[in-house]
């Protein structure tokens, strides 16, 4: 089984990417958000320190983190602080988590490729547990756009997200592969059938 994150810049269209990879061949895929999102909830192990941390003000009417008052609090204008002890909290048990998971798999080995899929990929030095890092890449213009389009994101909200990403450059240095994502998904296809021959 081969293990490969998928990473690239708000906008980019990794998760277009990895609709195209699940109906191309056996995988498992790992968008390590929506685990992140579904440790968050009571039971899980991230509930009780992040409720401990950000108080029960942070939680909804029926008990559970309320992702909508959990952003204000960790995004609100100086709190850079809060946004570090969450995600200190958070990333570690993903990455526990991810590894258990690639474990079973290899164990059951029902398929031939693991994703993973991450924006923080290379920060969270998943390089060390993953065969290949592919990076999903498109023109800003092009990012842009499908920013203001699927999510009606603003110019300034655009610009604080993607310089607080990493550098193209950087993406560039870590990943061995580049998938140009801007000319339409024909296109796209056809680089992942060669790269999953």
């Amino acid at each position: 089984m081969k293990i490969i994150g998928i990473t690239g810049g708000v906008g980019a269209g990794k998760s277009e990417v990895l609709k195209l990879i699940r109906d191309m061949v056996g995988c498992i895929i790992v968008t390590a958000d929506d685990l992140a999102r579904s440790l968050e909830v009571k039971g899980e192990v991230c509930y009780e320190p992040l409720v401990k941390l950000l108080g029960e003000q942070v939680l909804s009417d029926d008990g559970q983190i309320d992702p909508k008052k959990m952003a204000q609090m960790i995004f609100a204008e100086g709190s850079e602080e809060l946004l570090k002890q969450v995600n200190a909290i958070v990333h570690p048990a993903v990455k526990e988590r991810i590894t258990a998971m690639i474990a079973d798999a290899e164990d059951q080995g029902a398929v031939d490729y693991f994703f993973i899929e991450a924006a923080l990929l290379i920060e969270d030095g998943y390089d060390k547990i993953v065969d290949e890092l592919w990076y999903v890449w498109a023109d800003e213009d092009t990012r842009r756009m499908r920013l203001k389009d699927s999510r009606g994101y603003s110019d300034e909200k655009t610009d604080d997200i993607m310089d607080s990403q990493s550098s193209d450059d950087v993406f560039r240095r870590y990943c061995r592969v580049v998938i140009d994502n801007s000319c339409g998904l024909d296109d796209t296809k056809k680089q992942l059938e060669k790269l999953l021959g």
